[in-house]
């Protein structure tokens, strides 16, 4: 009778276990989710008002927040590269994109010289983000393949830099 109760307490303690592990990961994804549904409307929003800001002069004046000054035509396409620049950052953050594979898209959007201009006018925006935060850290990767792209002695733009892990 004794080995039969060890038995019966033995299942319900694993039983209990695996019903608190089911709920703790139910409650870890159900956070996932809440993260991605937040992200994904921060990112919505944001979309919604460069859209705003590259219809009207007088809205994007407002974002107009470099060194020098910017030509009307050329804020609109600054406006549209952090469009751009930010959709990838969305990607990665949401797990839809590796660090590698968000280097690999830099690179390649990085080509164009407006996307290049418009990474040095907002150099100091990516310095001033806080050191810890996974954007300062995605803001250097940016800035470092930009310095990367410059120094490159090559035509090969696919190979220069070294992508992060992971």
């Amino acid at each position: 009778m004794a080995t039969q109760s060890n038995g019966i307490r033995a299942l319900s303690a694993a039983a209990l276990v695996g019903f608190a592990l089911g709920t703790l990961t139910a409650v870890g994804q159900a956070a996932q989710r809440r993260k991605h549904a937040s992200l994904t409307e921060q990112h919505r929003l944001h979309f919604e008002l460069l859209c705003k800001a590259m219809d009207d002069p007088a809205l994007a004046a407002v974002l107009d927040t470099y060194d020098d000054p910017v030509p009307p035509e050329t804020q609109r396409q600054y406006l549209f590269v952090n469009a751009l620049y930010t959709n990838a950052l969305y990607f990665h953050r949401i797990g839809a994109m590796s660090r590698p594979e968000l280097y690999g898209h830099l690179r390649v959007i990085c080509q164009n010289q407006i996307v290049r201009d418009y990474l040095k006018a907002t150099r100091h925006h990516r310095a001033s983000l806080d050191d810890s935060s996974d954007e300062a850290a995605l803001g250097q990767i940016v800035d470092q393949l930009m310095m990367d792209l410059e120094d490159a002695d090559t035509e090969d733009w696919w190979v220069v830099g070294e992508p992060p892990v992971g």
